[in-house]
């Protein structure tokens, strides 16, 4: 697999575990610690998804071309015969 689609894969991975997980954070047989635990893990991933979809951001914008310099007069000549 190459890089993008290895990303791909990670940020639908880190997405699946997220929306997993705030379901289950629902659950009222959770303990506090359990609750806390869960939440903890969810910011780790949020942050991770983050990190991944930056990465992705910026392969797709691509390198960075110079600006197009702006118009500037042709010198002009007059040719007589």
């Amino acid at each position: 697999m190459n890089q993008p689609e290895m990303l791909d894969s990670d940020i639908r991975a880190l997405q699946q575990w997220l929306r997993a997980a705030w379901h289950q954070l629902g659950d009222p047989s959770l303990t506090a610690f359990s609750r806390r635990e869960l939440r903890n893990q969810m910011k780790q991933c949020s942050a991770d998804l983050r990190a991944r979809l930056q990465m992705v951001a910026e392969q797709q914008s691509g390198p960075v071309q110079p600006p197009i310099p702006a118009y500037s007069r042709p010198e002009l000549r007059i040719l007589s015969w």
